[in-house]
């Protein structure tokens, strides 16, 4: 996703080409991003922390990263890159990017040691809660309510392991985050080289918006499919 707020842009996660290690792009190509003051990375796992696209934005482009990933960015050439803990913040102009705790093992390969994995809070004059990957966890009911969440709702295979938010597991995340609207991500756009398109390209936003309809009805959901945009008005007094 790319977050523009107060004259800034921030991109999450950013996988931008056709192919990352056995998976592939079934949704359109990604349009040319431009220049992004900085990327959040939420983990280390390939589809979320993806070294082609980064060289796409530049191995000097500023790099949000859970403590510990650091050390792989640098080894291939990216100096602008910060490390944080949760509970730490960064700045990028005047918007406040804090980590957030996530429930999500992660080890950059089969045989490497495990990492931190968060969420991110931007905050400025409106609020953006983004998590890369996550499992349901009380903790949610102590973020400060946002204006916008993006959760992811599937992954990209036919199945979820833990770790995962699956469409009715992120509403009852919406239902403990009370942000204003929720937009579903991390669905839509990959499955595995051997994989045909199928339903679950489809099905996992919409079938979130049904359970967020039931679960936390106060709750905008806003369905985007890849490439498409929104725009947040301010909330009112």
């Amino acid at each position: 996703m790319l977050i523009e707020l107060d004259g800034r842009r921030l991109l999450t996660d950013p996988v931008l080409g056709q192919r990352v290690a056995h998976l592939r792009r079934h949704s359109a190509p990604v349009p040319d991003v431009g220049e992004v003051d900085a990327v959040l990375i939420s983990h280390a796992h390939r589809d979320h922390l993806d070294i082609g696209s980064l060289r796409r934005l530049g191995a000097a482009t500023r790099v949000i990263a859970p403590a510990g990933v650091g050390k792989v960015l640098r080894g291939k050439g990216f100096g602008a890159v910060e490390e944080v803990e949760v509970g730490g913040e960064a700045a990028v102009g005047t918007a406040t990017v804090l980590a957030l705790p996530a429930i999500h093992r992660t080890k950059r390969t089969p045989m490497g040691s495990e990492s931190l994995t968060v969420g991110f809070r931007v905050g400025g004059t409106a609020s953006v809660v983004f998590f890369g990957d996550t499992d349901l966890f009380d903790g949610m009911a102590r973020i400060a309510a946002p204006d916008v969440a993006l959760l992811p709702v599937w992954g990209w295979g036919p199945t979820m392991g833990p770790g995962h938010l699956d469409p009715e597991r992120a509403a009852r995340a919406v239902e403990l985050l009370h942000p204003r609207i929720a937009i579903p991500i991390h669905w839509g756009s990959f499955l595995p080289l051997s994989s045909r398109a199928g339903r679950f390209l489809r099905t996992p936003g919409p079938d979130f918006a049904g359970h967020v309809e039931r679960i936390a009805p106060a709750v905008e959901v806003r369905v985007l499919a890849p490439g498409d945009s929104t725009v947040v008005e301010p909330a009112r007094a």
